[in-house]
């Protein structure tokens, strides 16, 4: 695909440096638009949505909120803590201001497997199907995410 001026922009501000450390991106060297699209693909492949994915992150994100620092046993086959880092961080997508530096992480009992995840990675989700690109620290899978979170198909 052919990336536009704005994403191009944005690619820009996920460089290492210019909102964290190690910027989005990880060694992924393929345009925005085109990480966007095989994670896109990797998804409607699962038979789920961007958005069903999202829900579940932030479903256990504020369901563990009360544990703040502590695993929380949630429905019957999910351990939930989420901790908070201070400060917050912008998009690099712009949009609605900053996001609060927190980490959710969700083991599933029941498979014995686990993934961590911040707000802003809810938001990257939600609104933009963007996971982080290959070699990220801290991309996320979205197979992982369907797995750990039990997301429901988009037949249910």
């Amino acid at each position: 695909m052919k990336q536009t001026p704005e994403y191009q922009a944005i690619q820009q501000q996920m460089a290492p440096g210019v909102i964290t450390l190690d910027g989005f991106l990880g060694t992924d060297t393929r345009n925005l638009i085109d990480i966007i699209a095989s994670d896109d693909a990797r998804v409607h492949a699962l038979n789920v949505t961007h958005e069903a994915i999202a829900e579940r992150m932030q479903y256990f994100r504020d369901a563990g909120l009360d544990g703040l620092g502590e695993f929380l046993k949630i429905d019957v086959n999910y351990e939930v803590r989420v901790d908070s880092v201070r400060g917050k961080l912008p998009s690099p997508f712009g949009g609605r201001g900053m996001y609060e530096k927190v980490n959710t992480t969700v083991r599933n009992l029941s498979n014995g497997r686990e993934v961590t995840y911040t707000d802003l990675h809810i938001h990257f989700v939600r609104d933009h199907g963007f996971y982080e690109g290959q070699g990220s620290p801290f991309r996320i899978e979205p197979a992982d995410l369907v797995a750990v979170l039990e997301v429901p198909s988009a037949d249910q």
